[in-house]
């Protein structure tokens, strides 16, 4: 086991900490769903219509360009709508389940490539480079597995696998099949995982340690023309599953946390449920508005209490929304609970680490790319992170090529982003570049 230990970033450290290893089961979902763009580079075409019947495991759509890649449904019931937005692209496919038992069983005996496309786990996989979906005819490189996420807020990873811990010797079984390279495990110095028969790597340091692109890059960088997958220990329990009793198992226990949480916990939940199920009797009460994140505040999607639970299924944060529009003395101010990464108010004096109460006022407005090396102290990669955001914005394929665009994904500079003095969007850059880096190249 090799312990790499890494420097650069920064552990967000915010209000709303989980305390307790209690899990509580989540109230009843009226609706739950399916969103098409949780599983980037598949594009929807649907297999069941408004009105018809669906049993869990059933396939709800599969990929426009690749028939064999299929989403499917976590619950038994109907599919109640097909939301669409512009140019009839489907938002959402949203289901009304029966409570009934009705689950697809699969034949183990199967290929396991063909097991992991019929099930539905395959869209659950990712692909460098380019941070999609793979193809259905892809073998990667190597396999790496990440068992943290060092993410703000984030739930612990081993105590959402719990007892499906004993799975991973299958998967790993299964995976090791899938690529002529190896598979490789990223732990948690605090979060160790029992021996799998993977390649276990050990990484300290702060966040984004728990990335699948910073630990590729410190073990086994991505060049041009290799690819390899990437998946998280609880995808990978239940691939294991899958192989050991024929069904998916749809149930994940989600983080419900943040400052405007009254009491942070584990919730039991299954895939896709209502924000409501998992939100219910848990804000805090307060007069001020709150926003809800199905995510972590770096990444998440932000959503109503009307909302979904978005893949990958085990996070939900909520944090004050703006609370004042404008602020005395803003940047200058002497304030002691004035907050910043930087040393530059008064709150660095008393230490940049204590628990904060951060809302979601943007602080500032969008301006020109100053080089002074912030993004590089965000992204612990062997990569010049500012000149290829601006590579990226030119769409110069050559210097996107030298500089890295293969080895990110817009969630490794989703740090760097709540760090940037120029306030741009960087995750919406990078995902823009790699679709047309992608749609170039194919």
């Amino acid at each position: 086991m090799a312990l790499i230990k890494l420097r650069k970033g920064f552990d967000l450290n915010l209000k709303g900490k989980i305390t307790s290893e209690q899990v509580i089961d989540a109230t009843s979902s009226e609706t739950y769903a399916v969103v098409p763009d949780d599983f980037t580079g598949v594009i929807p075409r649907l297999e069941k219509k408004e009105g018809e019947k669906v049993a869990a495991g059933e396939p709800l759509y599969h990929d426009k360009n690749d028939e064999k890649i299929k989403v499917t449904s976590p619950v038994s019931g109907t599919v109640r709508q097909v939301v669409r937005g512009d140019r009839r692209k489907i938002m959402a496919i949203v289901i009304d389940p029966d409570n009934s038992d009705r689950v697809v069983t699969f034949d183990t005996r199967e290929n396991p490539k063909t097991l992991l496309l019929e099930s539905g786990l395959w869209p659950m996989l990712r692909q460098r480079p380019y941070d999609i979906v793979p193809g259905s005819n892809a073998r990667p490189r190597d396999i790496f597995i990440t068992a943290f996420d060092s993410a703000p807020l984030a739930p612990s990873l081993k105590m959402v696998l719990g007892e499906d811990e004993k799975y991973l010797n299958k998967a790993v079984e299964v995976l090791s099949t899938m690529t002529d390279g190896k598979v490789y495990l990223g732990c948690s110095p605090n979060e160790a995982v029992n021996d799998t028969g993977a390649v276990t790597n050990t990484f300290s340091g702060p966040h984004p340690a728990g990335n699948a692109g910073v630990q590729i890059a410190n073990v086994k960088p991505v060049n041009k023309g290799e690819v390899v997958w990437t998946l998280d220990v609880v995808t990978a329990a239940r691939i294991g599953k899958l192989f050991e009793t024929g069904k998916v198992d749809y149930s994940t226990i989600v983080a419900v946390n943040g400052p405007g949480v009254a009491s942070p916990t584990y919730v039991k939940a299954t895939m896709g449920c209502t924000l409501q199920s998992l939100l219910k009797g848990r804000l805090s009460d307060t007069d001020k508005p709150l926003r809800i994140i199905s995510g972590n505040v770096l990444t998440g999607v932000k959503e109503t209490l009307d909302g979904f639970l978005h893949a990958p299924y085990r996070h939900v944060t909520v944090i004050n929304e703006v609370n004042t529009k404008d602020e005395f003395m803003g940047w200058a101010s002497l304030s002691p609970k004035k907050y910043s990464i930087y040393r530059v108010f008064a709150s660095g004096i008393f230490g940049r680490h204590k628990e904060v109460d951060l809302d979601a006022k943007l602080n500032g407005g969008e301006r020109a790319i100053v080089l002074s090396g912030e993004y590089d102290n965000m992204l612990p990669m062997d990569i010049y992170a500012e000149f290829l955001i601006k590579a990226i914005i030119a769409f110069d394929i050559d210097k996107m090529e030298q500089l890295g665009i293969y080895e990110v994904a817009p969630e490794d500079f989703a740090l760097a982003e709540y760090a940037d003095t120029s306030k741009l969007e960087l995750q919406r850059i990078v995902r823009e570049g790699l679709d047309k880096m992608r749609a170039e190249m194919y």
